[in-house]
């Protein structure tokens, strides 16, 4: 029973966090320091979860997905038809590309220095200032939903989307903000943002699944199979929420929140 609920914690965390400018990942291994569920069981156990956020935006984004994949058609947010016009699969690949081989190149480091709660509440502070810094210093709109974004727009979000890979900055916060600063409003820069999201996620999660399933036991399946539901339905109705509120809202207040909470948690690591 003790493990189901780790599972259920987990599972919300990860569902409320994977999407918001919050740091899932900072999230997880802080929340698995305060559950004393770490190891190699809790790497992958973060991976399955992270599946079951994923699936989420999949859904949300169904119709768009298959359009890029040219299974159906969709129309123009910017009622323009030309192709030239509307988001397509260049724009993702531009985004996605510099992280992915950043990423790759740099994963050892990052799993062997980064990965610490120290580390990560430095990166909840640094994408805290960098959402602040996005908010305030925008230029001026030139894309105001995902279809208007052009292909300079698209890999400069992409090149911004590298400040992720520090566990804790986020990845969410790295590509809102960096949006900002390339001149996309906050509705094109937060869809692309969870869009590029998917391709991100399932290389990263499927690279790190590769590498671990041996942690995978039939014993653990219900474990699994539970943190993965909670994510998925938690990150499903996180998401909708954070889509209809960040207009209002803004990344402020979700960086007033992360320097909080790297307060609260060093004045933890500190006296414990």
């Amino acid at each position: 029973m003790h493990d189901y609920i780790i599972a259920i914690i987990q599972g919300i965390v990860e569902g409320i966090t994977e999407f918001l400018p919050v740091s899932s990942t900072g999230h997880l291994i802080l929340s698995g320091e305060l559950l004393g569920f770490t190891g190699e069981k809790a790497d992958t156990f973060e991976i399955i979860i992270q599946l079951g956020a994923i699936l989420a935006v999949a859904v949300i984004y169904w119709r768009r997905i298959l359009g890029l994949l040219g299974l159906v058609e969709v129309d123009s947010e910017n009622g323009n038809t030309n192709a030239k016009q509307k988001l397509n699969l260049i724009h993702v690949i531009l985004a996605c590309l510099p992280a992915m081989v950043l990423g790759l190149v740099l994963h050892s480091f990052i799993k062997t220095y980064l990965f610490s709660p120290y580390t990560v509440l430095a990166g909840l502070v640094m994408g805290g200032l960098f959402m602040l810094f996005g908010q305030y210093k925008r230029t001026a709109v030139q894309a105001e939903n995902i279809d208007q974004l052009s292909y300079k727009q698209a890999i400069t979000i992409g090149l911004f989307q590298c400040l992720s890979l520090w566990p804790g900055f986020s990845r969410s916060g790295a590509t809102i903000a960096g949006g900002l600063l390339a001149g996309a409003g906050y509705k094109a820069a937060t869809n692309f943002s969870f869009l590029i999201a998917i391709p991100m996620m399932v290389a990263a999660s499927g690279y790190e699944l590769l590498k671990s399933y041996h942690t995978l036991t039939a014993a653990d399946a219900g474990f699994f199979i539970t943190g993965f539901i909670v994510a998925f339905v938690v990150a499903l109705l996180a998401v909708i929420t954070f889509l209809k509120l960040l207009e209002r809202l803004k990344l402020a207040p979700f960086a007033y929140y992360r320097f909080v909470l790297a307060a609260v948690f060093l004045i933890y690591l500190i006296s414990k």
